[in-house]
């Protein structure tokens, strides 16, 4: 079978993923997730797409029990020696996030940051790792996710959106009918070989967020514009937002008991 696109991105891209600029706002995410769950320290925690751990050390050096999930050897294989440097019991699983691993054995479940979610080659496929995460959650459990937001590339003019500012990426188009781009990136893996591939990722409006976590039984969906490093109820969704940040719930928070 041929390996997707995300398969060969991150086979050998660990060291250099943890030098993106992205990466650098951890502990303000985490800062949100914690609040997010009353700082409640027996609470368990599954990350969904973990790439090298970043938000799952820091959860587990905060005193959460954090389980991580992803597909690359080679992102695990840092993220256990990361953690091994923080002296932190973390389990990390090599697991495709589209299969069911767990049920209602976790209180919250992130996924951020393009964990897996929206870089499918379905919709499908996209659809199953959502219902997978309502799997693993406890029925009074939350969901953090981060997704593309459609609204960014529909609000600006298309020609600005294809030709926005980004070294790695050589060609790019984006089809209206499907709500993806198809890139050509370039980019240099931790052996510093040039590697081009063929990207494809799917941006959500918010109501098609909203109506997938409904039809899965989340009582609550709450929408907010994803400032990286900066998650915050106070951000509300914009179009110059090119990511947004969703906070879904099982059950009404007003329903559920203080443990």
């Amino acid at each position: 079978m041929k390996r997707q696109w995300y398969e060969e991105l991150f086979d050998n891209y660990a060291r250099n993923y943890d030098k993106e600029p992205f990466t650098m706002g951890t502990p303000g995410e985490v800062d949100f997730i914690e609040k997010e769950i009353n700082y409640q320290k027996d609470f368990r925690i599954l990350d969904i797409g973990c790439r090298t751990g970043r938000h799952t050390i820091e959860l587990a050096k905060r005193g959460y029990r954090v389980t991580g999930l992803d597909l690359s050897e080679s992102q695990l294989t840092l993220a256990r020696k990361k953690a091994a440097a923080e002296n932190v019991a973390v389990t990390f699983e090599k697991a495709d996030a589209r299969q069911q691993h767990f049920t209602e054995e976790f209180d919250l479940v992130i996924i951020i940051c393009e964990g897996g979610f929206s870089l499918m080659e379905t919709d499908e496929m996209n659809f199953n790792i959502l219902k997978n995460a309502r799997k693993a959650l406890k029925p009074d459990g939350k969901l953090i996710l981060t997704c593309l937001n459609a609204l960014f590339p529909l609000f600006h003019p298309v020609k600005d959106f294809l030709n926005r500012n980004d070294q790695k990426i050589k060609e790019l188009t984006f089809d209206l009918m499907t709500f993806r781009d198809t890139s050509v990136i370039e980019f240099e893996d931790d052996s510093g070989d040039l590697k081009i591939l063929d990207c494809n990722e799917r941006y959500f409006a918010p109501s098609e967020i909203t109506w997938y976590l409904k039809s899965l039984d989340f009582i609550s969906v709450d929408i907010f514009g994803c400032k990286p490093g900066n998650f915050s109820r106070n951000n509300k969704l914009s179009t110059e937002d090119f990511e947004m940040l969703v906070v879904a719930e099982k059950k009404d928070s007003r329903l559920i008991k203080k443990r």
